[in-house]
């Protein structure tokens, strides 16, 4: 019966127009697969040519239904089309990206939605394809994975229009997410500044916290190793507090956006607030921000906040610390005003949190660090106790290698002595513009090619978190390129 209904229904089809359509959707298709470089995909060639020539398989069998089970069909067919057409375009072409927080401020705000460019650096064939669309790693509501870990595929990212520039705000995933609390309020903790943390509390406590000041390279890692497994023991302790201990594969981990000052190659230092990329000085972006101690004679006007765009957020750090994020013209705007401010300067004890490399002592601070060099790929270092902790996470984490230092401070790289190491990736250093308000590289270090996912091209939609419902919209930032926001 349902094979006389396919036969009727080829033979109202005009087959000059159905291998016409076959011809173009197939060297779509091809010149797709020659893109991302996999010839797997081939598989599916006869299923299209089914659809458009053979019809062998009854596709749309639910239109020959009645009732309930037509109108649910077309439904479950239409849901899963939009899903299926979700997921490859936000997998090879673009997503949608929102601000969440003030780290790029005032270059990108809080409530910027931005249009993501998988195709600008070229997108990543995914290393875990089975997942929910729509979903980068917790599905809603029920708190649970939202993607399978098999299969896993290696790194590979295939052609696109360009790499990386200095200055340019970038997409990537969150370095540093690669381990985990899943207890709900801790997720977005940073893990391994957690465990060190509590480490570091823990042999406070026991009367075994030591000055690493006076330590020598190897003295310092034994000590820190120390201090990571006190932390980390504490926190497997308590599962009831803080659940269990997670990783997820590199395209799981959290996306961030930050402005990309170090390229890979070059060696980069922040002296007095500035970057310094080879010994010369980086323009900073016209609306970077850093924090100033601040004495008003009064309160604080809200009309004088929106013309200068301060945001409550700002207002309330102000109130609870007595230091305010500001750009250099709400600086010299408040500084003019002597009715208003009593005094103000910069803050220079600024500080986010602890600074990479967290298992060693530089003497670095946040607005003066460094030397440190950026790896890239091909290229070589010499490897020496001093310098391991900068790379360690590189080496290990980042590019799969077994690292072990014995207690005669030798290196061993998968079993070998190790006096120098060849990257097989190249690396990014990221900042946010709101610069002493900003978890970026200098406290989670360098940020791998294959954590690269897109770049941002334009605002598509920006609402104000100050200011509810539709005044709220901020009409001058809709359709802003973001390559024009320096």
């Amino acid at each position: 019966m349902k094979k006389d209904m396919i036969d009727k229904q080829k033979q109202k089809l005009n087959m000059k127009v159905q291998w016409a359509k076959f011809a173009v959707v197939l060297a779509l298709y091809l010149l797709f697969l020659v893109w991302v470089e996999s010839w797997l995909g081939l598989i599916v060639v006869p299923f299209i040519f089914d659809v458009y020539i053979t019809k062998k398989i009854h596709w749309q069998w639910w239109k020959d239904e009645e009732g309930p089970v037509r109108f649910i069909m077309s439904w479950v067919d239409a849901l899963v089309f939009a899903l299926v057409a979700v997921y490859f375009i936000n997998l090879f072409f673009f997503q949608n990206y929102v601000i969440p927080s003030s780290s790029l401020e005032k270059s990108l705000l809080t409530g910027d939605y931005l249009f993501v460019s998988k195709v600008s650096y070229g997108p990543r064939i995914p290393e875990t394809p089975l997942t929910m669309p729509l979903t980068q790693h917790t599905m809603p509501l029920v708190n649970v994975k939202s993607y399978v870990e098999w299969p896993h595929w290696d790194y590979r990212r295939v052609k696109g229009l360009g790499n990386v520039k200095l200055n340019d705000i970038v997409v990537f995933n969150y370095p540093a997410g690669d381990t985990l609390c899943n207890e709900e309020r801790y997720q977005a903790n940073d893990y391994y500044q957690m465990v060190y943390s509590i480490g570091d509390q823990l042999l406070e406590q026991n009367g075994q916290q030591q000055d690493v000041r006076v330590l020598n390279p190897l003295q310092q890692r034994h000590y820190f190793e120390k201090v990571y497994a006190a932390g980390r023991n504490y926190i497997a302790s308590m599962p009831g507090e803080y659940g269990d201990i997670i990783s997820r594969p590199t395209d799981r981990r959290e996306n961030y956006v930050k402005r990309c000052v170090g390229l890979p190659g070059q060696t980069l230092q922040i002296k007095n607030r500035i970057v310094y990329l080879d010994g010369k000085a980086n323009k900073e972006p016209d609306n970077v921000q850093y924090t100033y101690k601040m004495k008003l004679k009064g309160e604080f006007p809200i009309d004088l906040a929106d013309e200068l765009g301060i945001t409550n957020e700002d207002l309330l750090m102000y109130n609870q610390s007595g230091v305010i994020p500001l750009t250099k013209k709400a600086y010299l705007a408040l500084k003019a005003n002597k009715n208003l401010v009593e005094s103000i300067s910069i803050n220079t004890d600024a500080r986010y949190g602890d600074l990479y490399p967290l298992n060693a002592y530089t003497g670095w601070t946040c607005d003066n660090y460094g030397p440190i060099w950026i790896p890239k790929k091909g290229k070589s270092i010499a490897l020496t106790l001093k310098n391991l902790p900068v790379y360690e996470r590189c080496i290990k984490v980042y590019e799969g290698n077994d690292l072990k230092v014995d207690s005669q401070g030798n290196i061993f790289i998968n079993g070998k002595l190790a006096k120098s190491y060849t990257f097989k990736l190249d690396y990014y250093w990221m900042m946010g513009d709101n610069r002493h308000n900003s978890a970026d590289s200098r406290y989670w270090g360098f940020v791998p090619e294959d954590h690269i996912v897109g770049k941002p091209i334009f605002i598509w939609w920006s609402h104000s978190p100050d200011h509810p419902g539709f005044s709220g919209i901020r009409w001058n930032r809709l359709f802003n390129f973001v390559d024009n926001i320096k």
